[in-house]
């Protein structure tokens, strides 16, 4: 986190993005008090694909129909 003067942040606006990037937080200050705190957004996580998923998933003994079945049969 760095602390950055409303002059600075004036002069460095055009390069926000990347003072952002570089720089993580960015407190701005007005006389050496805390004025604003600049934070970068949090980046969305690419979605999984579903076929990635399921192989990472362990193999299950019997098949889920097997499961079901043997559900259904026991609840009457």
């Amino acid at each position: 986190m760095r602390e950055i003067s409303i002059r600075e942040m004036r002069s460095e606006l055009a390069r926000i993005e990347e003072v952002v990037e570089r720089e993580g937080e960015l407190v701005i200050t007005r006389n050496g008090r805390p004025l604003a705190k600049v934070v970068p957004l949090e980046r969305k996580r690419p979605v999984p694909s579903h076929a990635a998923l399921r192989a990472s998933l362990p193999k299950m003994d019997r098949s889920s129909t097997e499961l079901i079945r043997e559900d259904r049969d026991s609840r009457g």
